[in-house]
Formats: structure tokens, sequence, C-alpha cells
């Protein structure tokens, strides 16, 4: 156990469970939706994910903040080291955490991170029961009360998540090469970064940028993000305005289910979603798996399907949809993080198959 003397703070669920522990982030109240993540590594990804934005984020593994955060380097408008430009969490709960941190590239602790970013934390708590009262009740509404300071519930649902995440105006990566338009609903970078590293040009779009005027590309992927898919028209209608211009379309994590929308199927909340690097699925019809990175709360109902829509991949812990593909193999998605950051990159090759219908 951490040896750090800090105030005292505490979790409270809707339900009235209260969680007692020490701060060691920025000493403010946060209120937000509480929810868990499996993976043993890979904090510093985790938190800079746009997809968790408005949510406090509850970490299974027990030894957390032990490599510290690494330098960041910015380089044409674009991160090396973290998936955004800012720690997205509106807290963070962790049972242990390690104020003395140890590796080759570490430039500060993790407490010292979150508080450049203003973000709440509380070590101490019992991470185990916590997750296990997530799973039984499904996720809950929460906030860290820090100071005596006692807020208000706060239900990230009720808005536009996307559009507070999505940047404001375009930019433009690279150069030469076939163009990718990514319509950015709170994309990782490492989305970015892996179709640079193919030699495509990238045109970062805002989530509900008008296409009827747009530049030219080749192909569209639809960002990951935060939210409720159905809180985002705007980007639904754009993308069926793809497929009637018949224009390669990839989506990932919140743009499976935004594109799912935009064929006419349907959505739903998950009880607790899917939130770790170590989540298994199968390609329909195939005995081909795959261990793959995940962070999502909604999922694609595949029973909503239409008849030229079919089901691509499969979670293989409880069944539900991982990914959908049109017949005519233009337009396809997944549930799932080919980019990985963090995670293992089992599915980076589907953005070399996403260019190969690109480039016809």
């Amino acid at each position: 156990m951490s040896t750090l003397t800090a105030p005292e703070g505490y979790l409270v669920l809707e339900d009235g469970t209260e969680y007692r522990g020490l701060s060691f982030g920025f000493p403010r109240s946060s209120a937000g939706e509480v929810v868990f993540n499996t993976g043993m590594v890979g904090y510093p990804e985790s938190l800079t994910d746009p997809s968790y934005f408005g949510q406090i984020l509850v970490f299974t593994f027990p030894l957390i903040g032990n490599y510290g955060v690494p330098e960041d380097t910015v380089l044409d408008n674009l991160s090396k080291r973290f998936e955004s430009d800012k720690v997205n969490v509106s807290g963070l709960i962790v049972s242990d955490y390690s104020e003395n941190y140890s590796h080759w590239n570490a430039a500060k602790s993790l407490s010292q991170w979150l508080n450049e970013h203003q973000v709440p934390a509380l070590c101490g708590i019992d991470t185990r029961a916590l997750t296990k009262n997530l799973r039984t009740k499904g996720t809950m509404l929460g906030k860290l009360v820090l100071n005596n300071d006692d807020i208000d519930f706060y239900d990230p649902y009720s808005e536009n998540l996307a559009g507070k995440v999505s940047l404001s105006q375009p930019i433009l990566y690279g150069s030469g090469g076939r163009r990718i338009c990514v319509v950015d609903c709170g994309c990782k970078h490492n989305i970015i970064r892996s179709l640079l590293k193919r030699g495509c040009e990238v045109l970062r779009v805002p989530w509900n940028y008008d296409f009827t005027h747009a530049e030219q590309f080749d192909g569209v992927i639809i960002s990951n993000g935060p939210g409720d898919p159905q809180t985002c028209p705007p980007t639904i209608q754009n993308i069926r305005q793809m497929y009637s211009r018949d224009i390669p379309v990839f989506g990932i994590c919140l743009g499976n289910q935004l594109m799912a929308l935009a064929a006419g199927a349907s959505t739903y909340k998950l009880k607790y979603g899917h939130r770790s690097q170590n989540q298994p699925v199968i390609e329909a019809g195939t005995n081909r798996c795959l261990v793959t990175s995940q962070n999502h709360g909604f999922a694609v109902d595949s029973n909503s399907l239409p008849s030229d829509w079919k089901p691509w991949f499969v979670n293989l812990n409880d069944q539900t949809n991982e990914g959908i593909k049109h017949i005519s193999g233009r337009f396809f998605s997944v549930q799932f993080h080919p980019e990985a950051s963090p995670g293992p990159v089992d599915a980076d090759y589907l953005f070399d198959e996403f260019l190969k219908v690109v480039w016809g």
C-alpha cells in the first residue's frame, strides 16, 4: 500500500453506497458515470482516450502509477504518446497508488499529471468490491466528493458528448497519397498515426462536418468517441450521404454504432460495457479470433440490421455485436479498437483491409 499522506475523500454512487479513500489528484469534487476497466497496463493511453469523457474510471488492477507518465511530444498537432491532448476522465479510482515510479521514459508521477489536468483521484478504495457492485447493478452515476464540497450527480448521457470532445476546425495531416477523411467524434490519435504510417494524407474533421461541399477524399473513417450514438443525428445523416455516394467507410467503436444507425439498425446500452485490453472476438462464419482493446458502453442490435448488412464480429464473452459489414464490402465497422493503444495489435490489419477497398 502507498505511504501517501493526503486528505480523505469519498466516492458516492447513486445507489447510496460510499467508498472512502485518499486524494492523490486535483482537490476538487467531480461527477459522472462510474465505469471499470480490467486492463493491467496502459493508464496514460486510457486516461487520454476521449471515449472516457464524462466518466469516473475505476481500474481493477490494484497497482497503478508504478511506471509514472512519459513526457509528451507534439508534432504537427498530434501527440506522440497520448491519445488526445488532455486527460479526459472526470475522475479516477484505484486501489493502490504508487507514488514512487520507475521507468526509462517517465517524466512525472501520475499524481503530478492529474493535478496538471485538474482531475481528481482517490486511492485506498476496495476496487474489487466496487467492481462487483457495478457488475451486479450495472454502471451507475457517481461523484467524487473532496474538501466536503458535495455536488449533484451528473448524467453525461443527457448531452451530446461527441460534440464536446471533437475538434472545431478541420486539420490536415501528412501529404500525398490517398486522402482519408477522419470524422472526429472523439478520435484517438493512434487512428491518425495508423493511417499516416501507411502513407495516407489525413483530413480530420468535426463530428458534424457537412460533406456536401467537402474537399475530395478517397475514404472515410468514423472514429471512436463518448456517449450515446443517438445524440449525433448530424453524423448519422452525413454517413447516409457517404453510403449514397459509394465512398468506402470504416467505423471504429462509436463509429460502428453510428454506421448501424445510419443503415437503419438500432443500438442499446450495455449493463456495464466492455472496457479492457483482453476482449476476445470472433469473425462471423470463421474460426478467426482476435484479442482486442475495447472501451464502450453501447452496442448494436444485430437482429435489427437490414438484409443488406451482416454481423462481422461477435464478442466471445457475451455474444454481443462487435462489427457490421455491408454486402457490397465497401462499408464496414468494428466495435473494438484496431488502433489499440493500449492493448494488443491483433486487429491492426483492418486498416490495411480498409485501404485495399479505398485503393480499389
